[in-house]
């Protein structure tokens, strides 16, 4: 303070004067106080008369002041450079206005409802069966109509989906959807009833379900016969004309279609469908004669596939999975049994599911192949798994015995979560898609269940009103984890360096030539055989019919894309990758519209936080 005195007493003293101005006067007005003044060098205020803290704190009227320019070097110096402020400061504004601005490479919004839409078109024209009038699949109609009749048993296996862009129906891939498409709408079912597709998602499951129905045939006590499961119609590459190797309409087929038979050594297929029926049980709780239905169907099944001493997976066993191995090798078939288990414990409520899942949860990580580690699709549920067990953990926390597979799960999952939001597991590539399997191809798939677990863990999390995470070298936000899961549907929807939606139907680019039987060929009510299927697909036109959202397996690592039908490896789709699509999909759209509470169970986010725990007590 005495510095402060001091300056005061020896202001007129100096040569450095102190002013403000006040707009309503347009002048400069002595300082009330150092701390508020502007530090003038130029001499051009009068010298301050003792007396100073006397003016009036609140200033009224201006104070005229008898300038006298003491020193006209230094106020032509001033007049120089105020002109040359004055000149400058516009035409910068202008420069900067009229520059050429470095692009930052913004994301375009998403139409993310007619994605969703569209994705679950796909699995209306991917059905097999007798088929139901559709405005917008036209080229579509009734088809494998006689499927199962070439067994010896008979069975009844009209029904299900094709697999992709050939006429083949596999039980594997066809429970993986049904699992995962049930798990989005029990999770985010207020969201899908306020896009108005409920019930449409709700029938596209329900015609799986149906068909994973009569995979499985129990054993018969009183004929002493074995149970039976069927892995596959269609596909044998014993006959001339087959799946493969005829180019034609599943609805002009004509061949035999041969059936794949399996018994309960066929460990991994029986813990998928376990896995298929037991979620699709939840989804149709409300119909408890078709959900028991379900149920009944999936613990018989698990039950006797866990107490049986051969175990193994389904592709290693010729007359059982032989056809499929060159498409859909299986590598494991524990991860699919702790899958099943974890599922059917939610299904049921039963914790012997669950001490199942948890005690085999180290030997299916085990087992778990390097390259696949982080990666959740067809052949992978580990990833999956670990995320459903944290959810447990989260909130319904079951305690001794499964904390330690919780919290392991827990550890697991957010190692997961940093190596999808910064670099230092998985690359991308230079436009920001993830390269999670980079050396199988059709990456497209592993993204976009990516992006579903990172958007659904970060709706986990908010619900805990936690918004960071952790893990051993890194940490993520909410905000990390939802802008790498839109960043990924944002580039297979276009936001990519060559600007192709891999949607089909969604943008202005997308792929013409879908390697796809039904869509390749023109719907003229002509029967087309094998022989004449070449001409399309040889064709370099573009297909005559629009497979309205089907996900393409995509680019390769480096980002090319090439649109021709005979190159399956970027063209063709597929029913689990459009599953994933969906889920991602589904979990980024905005909440429902009548959401406005921030109520503990999730009714903000509209996900539903009990919805899994109907059955859990």
């Amino acid at each position: 303070m005495s510095n402060y005195y001091a300056t005061q007493q020896d202001f007129h003293h100096t040569h450095v004067h102190y002013a403000h101005t006040i707009s309503e006067a347009g002048r400069l007005l002595p300082s009330a106080g150092r701390w508020t003044a502007i530090d003038l060098d130029f001499n051009l205020l009068p010298r301050s008369a003792p007396g100073f803290d006397s003016l009036p704190s609140s200033f009224s009227k201006s104070i005229d002041f008898n300038l006298k320019i003491t020193n006209k070097q230094h106020f032509k110096r001033f007049l120089y450079i105020a002109a040359f402020l004055v000149l400058i400061i516009p035409a910068l504004v202008l420069l900067l206005h009229f520059f050429p601005h470095k692009k930052h490479h913004k994301n375009s919004p998403k139409n993310l409802t007619l994605a969703l839409n569209q994705a679950l078109l796909f699995f209306d024209a991917q059905k097999s069966g007798p088929y139901r009038t559709n405005d917008l699949i036209k080229f579509r109609g009734d088809s494998g109509m006689k499927d199962g009749s070439s067994s010896d048993k008979h069975p009844d296996l009209v029904g299900g989906f094709y697999d992709s862009g050939k006429n083949i129906k596999l039980s594997s891939t066809t429970a993986y959807s049904v699992a995962l498409l049930s798990w989005t709408v029990i999770e985010y079912h207020q969201k899908y009833a306020d896009l108005g597709e409920l019930d449409h998602v709700k029938d596209i499951i329900k015609w799986g379900s149906d068909y994973l129905l009569k995979l499985y045939v129990p054993p018969n006590i009183t004929s002493r016969s074995s149970a039976i499961l069927y892995s596959q119609v269609g596909g044998n590459n014993t006959n001339s004309e087959n799946d493969i190797t005829c180019w034609q309409r599943p609805e002009d087929m004509t061949y035999t279609r041969q059936v794949s038979v399996c018994d309960l050594s066929a460990s991994d297929l029986a813990g998928e469908i376990v896995a298929g029926m037991s979620a699709a049980s939840i989804v149709f709780r409300e119909d408890k004669t078709y959900s028991q239905k379900l149920v009944q169907a999936a613990e018989s099944l698990f039950t006797m596939t866990i107490s049986t001493a051969k175990k193994s997976m389904y592709t290693t066993i010729n007359r059982c999975g032989g056809n499929a191995r060159p498409f859909y090798n299986s590598t494991s078939y524990k991860d699919e049994l702790v899958w099943g288990g974890t599922w059917l414990f939610f299904a049921t409520g039963n914790e012997t599911y669950l001490k199942y899942a948890t005690e085999n949860l180290n030997a299916a990580e085990e087992e778990e192949v390097v390259s696949e580690k982080g990666v959740f699709y067809w052949n992978n549920k580990l990833t999956a798994n670990m995320i459903l067990l944290t959810r447990i953990r989260f909130f319904r926390d079951l305690g001794y015995p499964f904390e330690n597979a919780f919290v392991s799960s827990t550890n697991r999952t957010d190692l997961l979560m940093c190596s999808y939001t910064s670099n230092q597991k998985f690359s991308k590539t230079e436009g920001g898609l993830i390269l999670l399997n980079p050396d199988n191809g059709a990456p497209l798939q592993y993204a976009v269940t990516a992006s579903f677990l990172s958007k659904l863990y970060s709706d986990y999390l908010e619900l805990l009103h936690r918004f960071h995470g952790s893990c051993n070298s890194a940490v993520f936000s909410l905000q990390n984890l939802r802008d790498f899961s839109i960043s990924q549907v944002n580039y297979i929807l276009g936001d990519n360096p060559g600007k192709m939606s891999y949607v089909v139907g969604y943008g202005e680019r997308y792929p013409l030539q879908v390697h796809h039987r039904a869509a390749s060929i023109r719907w003229d009510n002509r029967r087309y055989i094998c022989s004449e299927g070449e001409q399309w697909l040889e064709s370099k036109e573009a297909n005559p019919n629009t497979l309205v959202g089907a996900m393409v397996a995509g680019p390769d690592k480096s980002e090319r894309f090439w649109d021709e039908r005979k190159q399956p490896w970027f063209t063709e789709p597929s029913i689990s990758s459009n599953a994933g699509l969906v889920a991602a999909l589904i979990a980024l759209h905005d909440p429902p519209s009548n959401s406005h509470s921030s109520g503990s169970n999730g009714v903000n986010l509209g996900l539903d936080k009990l919805g899994l725990f109907d059955k859990v007590h």
